[in-house]
């Protein structure tokens, strides 16, 4: 390790040099309170910034130990210190000047939603704080001199007030820190309550826009029917009612933009923990909660739809189906299976985003077409042996047909975002409206003994007269490119995660990204199933966070994704 002057010294002696050059600062460096590593420099002022990454000790830091005592207590000190650290850094981003992204200070932009991630890492040691500089220059000529302004002036200042407990509000920190630990009682509690969700009195449910997840202003707070009112007392925040969702069937109803989409989403995201002032700090959802619809031409791979679709007119075997382009009913019998397989407890589907002749059949469509030829069970006749023979619960949002309601354990109806019970009044009412008699075969939980079959080199890489790769014909590595949050390339394959709805940042999906390429790279050997594989991630996930994916050095911009989006993610992977 050099020390603070001698890093100075270093940037005093390249300056005006070439651009390489800077490569010279690779390496660890102790300040006075402090240690700053340069992880990787970047190619040019034009490329991807450099890396960089300070370390504090606990004892120079000064946080309580009750506040990273476990996991939940430090992924949320991680999460509240890289929000005051990005507040920090905007002040100075590009105030050193140059070409390209000379000046650039970047850190992890955080939304409502609290995750995991690698821009800030609290280890048994200290606080590892992440983030990008683009290192300055005029033209592809060093300007070191705007580079020590950021490392000796604008960094200090930067990591004095966001890192250390005396500058910060304590009270906020602890307030963060209580309601985490709030939001996990309830998660457990509605386990132990058999509640699938919970949404609290006073919550605001709606957004401010369609591209933005702050709270809207001025709207009407979310007030529980007497009928389903839970009451639960806090360890922090005391006792605190809000509306209890049993397990089993519930159905979300009421007339367009009454809530019934709104109420869905917050349910959504409430697998995750909330900020404080985001109006759904209280709204959980079981954790493996997942939102399916339909997407027409996903790919699929050996996964057994005959749970809903069977004797095809072509006789293709729908116990281990596969198709390049599917269709939306045969793709959203695809994500229940592959949700099975995942672990999750919860289905969360809204009739607007599925397939309608996979959901239901009318009377009238059954008579028309016979059962003998219709190769779709829909939805409705598997939902109730779904609960009772699976243990999973559905949440469905229904605006047009009302053959839900005879399936259904608990019915809601949003009336000007305001839940009603109307359960005893929806069972009278279908006396008068009588559902045909199911008829669908006998019920039989898919398993899946997917193998991941590992895709074919593009080419044949040739070995010289003594055994080594020609320049040329090196065997190529993996490189992943991401896309937003919406998806990623590997290798010369996009990966579309558009419709995985609870998929909510960009780092998340650049995690799935690195999963896949590890997967691939080290995993992928053509006997290993894709069950195998995903908990062989998700065990090093647990023990090593995102290290095990390090190349050399943990990046800035990674959000650690649950179970249910690296399935989701892995089923997209278009392979053999």
């Amino acid at each position: 390790m050099q020390s603070a002057i001698q890093l100075q010294e270093l940037l005093r002696s390249i300056n005006r040099k070439s651009y390489p050059a800077y490569k010279s600062l690779k390496g660890v460096y102790q300040f006075q309170k402090y240690i700053l590593a340069i992880d990787h420099v970047q190619g040019d002022p034009f490329a991807s910034p450099s890396h960089v990454s300070v370390k504090i000790s606990h004892k120079a830091a000064g946080f309580p130990a009750a506040y990273y005592k476990d996991h939940l207590t430090r992924i949320t000190l991680a999460d509240y210190l890289t929000r005051q650290f990005e507040q920090q850094v905007n002040r100075y981003t590009f105030r050193a000047k140059g070409s390209g992204k000379s000046g650039l200070i970047s850190v992890t932009k955080c939304g409502q939603e609290v995750l995991e991630r690698t821009a800030c890492e609290i280890t048994e040691q200290g606080i590892i704080a992440r983030f990008f500089v683009g290192f300055p220059a005029n033209g592809r000529t060093i300007n070191s001199g705007e580079l020590e302004k950021i490392f000796f002036e604008f960094l200090p200042v930067c990591v004095e007030k966001a890192f250390f407990y005396r500058n910060l509000s304590g009270k906020d920190l602890e307030n963060a820190i209580f309601l985490a630990e709030d939001q996990q009682f309830i998660r457990e509690e509605i386990s132990r309550r058999s509640l699938a969700a919970f949404v609290n009195d006073g919550a605001v449910l709606p957004r401010e826009s369609g591209i933005s997840s702050r709270p809207m202003k001025n709207c009407v707070d979310f007030s529980s029917p007497e009928s389903l009112r839970v009451t639960m007392a806090l360890p922090h925040k005391g006792r605190i009612t809000g509306m209890g969702i049993p397990k089993g069937i519930t159905l979300i109803v009421g007339g367009g933009y009454h809530g019934k989409s709104t109420l869905l989403n917050a349910l959504e995201l409430g697998v995750y923990n909330h900020i404080q002032g985001d109006g759904r700090e209280y709204v959980i959802t079981d954790s493996t909660a997942q939102k399916l619809r339909s997407e027409d031409g996903r790919f699929i791979k050996d996964v057994d739809i005959s749970l809903f679709i069977n004797d095809l007119p072509n006789k293709k075997d729908t116990s281990c189906f596969s198709t390049e382009d599917a269709s939306g009913s045969t793709s959203q019998a695809a994500g229940i299976v592959e949700g099975i397989e995942a672990g999750s407890h919860v289905f969360l589907l809204d009739e607007d985003t599925s397939a309608s002749n996979f959901m239901v059949r009318d009377a009238f469509m059954q008579r028309v077409i016979s059962r003998e030829k219709e190769p779709i069970t829909p939805f409705l006749e598997r939902a109730r042996d779904l609960y009772e023979k699976a243990g999973i619960s559905t949440i469905l949002v229904a605006g047009s047909s009302g053959a839900f309601f005879h399936i259904a354990d608990t019915v809601i109806q949003m009336d000007n975002y305001r839940p009603v019970d109307i359960t005893d009044k929806a069972r009278k009412l279908c006396g008068d409206y009588p559902l045909n008699e199911s008829t669908a075969s006998e019920f039989c939980l898919p398993h899946s003994h997917r193998i991941m079959s590992k895709a074919a080199p593009s080419k044949s890489p040739k070995k010289d007269y003594y055994g080594y790769f020609k320049p040329q014909d090196k065997p190529e590595r993996l490189k992943v490119k991401v896309h937003g949050r919406d998806g990623f390339s590997i290798g010369k394959q996009d990966v579309d995660l558009r419709y995985i709805e609870q998929l909510i940042d960009s780092e998340q999906t650049q995690a799935l990204g690195g999963l896949l390429k590890y997967a691939v790279e080290k995993l992928i050997d053509g006997k290993r199933t894709l069950p195998e594989i995903v908990e062989i991630l998700c065990d090093r996930l647990e023990k090593e966070d995102m290290s095990f994916l390090a190349e050399g050095y943990i990046s800035c911009g990674y959000a650690v994704p649950r179970k249910q989006e690296i399935y989701a993610c892995f089923n997209r992977y278009r392979r053999p």
